[in-house]
C-alpha cells in the first residue's frame, strides 16, 4: 500500500483557515496561526503542511 504524502500550501498571511480542500472529501474549517519564529503549521486533520512565504526553502 502506497501512502500518499501530505499537501504542502505556500501562503503570505500567519493566520490561515484549512478545510481539506476537497469539498464534500475535506473536513471541517480550521483556523490556524502559522508561529513566526518557525514558519509553519501542520494541519490536525489532514496533515497538510502550511509554510509563510518567508520560510519557503528553508524548512
Amino acid at each position: 500500500m502506497v501512502t500518499e504524502a501530505p499537501e504542502i500550501r505556500i501562503v503570505d498571511q500567519y493566520r490561515v483557515a484549512c478545510d481539506g480542500s476537497e469539498g464534500a472529501l475535506g473536513h471541517p474549517r480550521v483556523w490556524l496561526q502559522i508561529p513566526a519564529e518557525q514558519g509553519w503549521v501542520e494541519c490536525p486533520y489532514c496533515d497538510c503542511r502550511i509554510i509563510h512565504r518567508d520560510f519557503e526553502g528553508k524548512v
